[in-house]
């Protein structure tokens, strides 16, 4: 018995700090939030009561998470972004040259209103959303969108199933970790601008946050 314990000592001893809480995503129903975690270079979204990196969500809140492994529950702070983004000059030509798509005008909403719905519409488009990497010599060029719930702030923004998303505010997505990588950034972020090839074209999408 004593051997067993130690041995779950060690486990929760070894594992949590390994574990890192990069972002959250608040619902008004707590066991709908979010973490985003991220561990040995590799990223996850996670809901409560789902595992990931050998532990279990039980809770999140604004300053962190909380995971149980092996039946000892660890409290995990959210990492600080290293320094505050740089002020985000109004709505501009984006540096790709890509034009703003004619059918898609840019759009501001509410920043209130935008954590209000993520936090009823995260698991739905945790759930429905198809992502798909595009490769290109090897190399992550995109991500294509290949499905998108219908009614949700992903379509509000702009997006479009069949959208094949290269950046967003200046940054290129090599991949899905760099995408949910951005998530803290983007949280302070008052503009938030994407690049997408549509029937092969690039286009730029702009939300203003207000």
């Amino acid at each position: 018995m004593l051997a067993s314990l130690l041995t779950a000592a060690l486990a929760v001893a070894s594992a949590a700090p390994e574990v890192q809480v990069v972002g959250v995503i608040m619902a008004h129903s707590p066991e709908r939030s979010v973490a985003i975690l991220r561990s040995g270079g590799r990223t996850r979204v996670a809901g409560v009561g789902d595992r990931a990196f050998g532990g279990r969500l039980v809770a999140v809140a604004a300053d962190g998470a909380t995971l149980e492994f092996g039946g000892e529950t660890v409290r995990i702070r959210l990492m600080a972004v290293a320094s505050a983004p740089p002020p985000i000059a109004p709505p501009r030509p984006h540096p790709s040259g890509a034009p703003a798509d004619p059918a898609t005008p840019a759009r501001a909403l509410e920043k209130r209103e935008v954590e209000r719905r993520l936090g009823g519409e995260i698991p739905r488009i945790l759930a429905e959303t198809t992502v798909v990497p595009v490769m290109q010599d090897g190399q992550v060029t995109g991500l294509a969108l290949t499905r998108i719930p219908e009614g949700t702030l992903l379509v509000e923004a702009g997006l479009r199933a069949g959208d094949v998303l290269t950046e967003v505010n200046d940054t290129r997505i090599d991949g899905m970790a760099t995408l949910i990588g951005l998530w803290p950034r983007l949280q302070n972020a008052s503009e938030l601008r994407a690049v997408v090839l549509r029937n092969g074209q690039p286009v730029s999408l702009s939300l203003t946050l207000r």
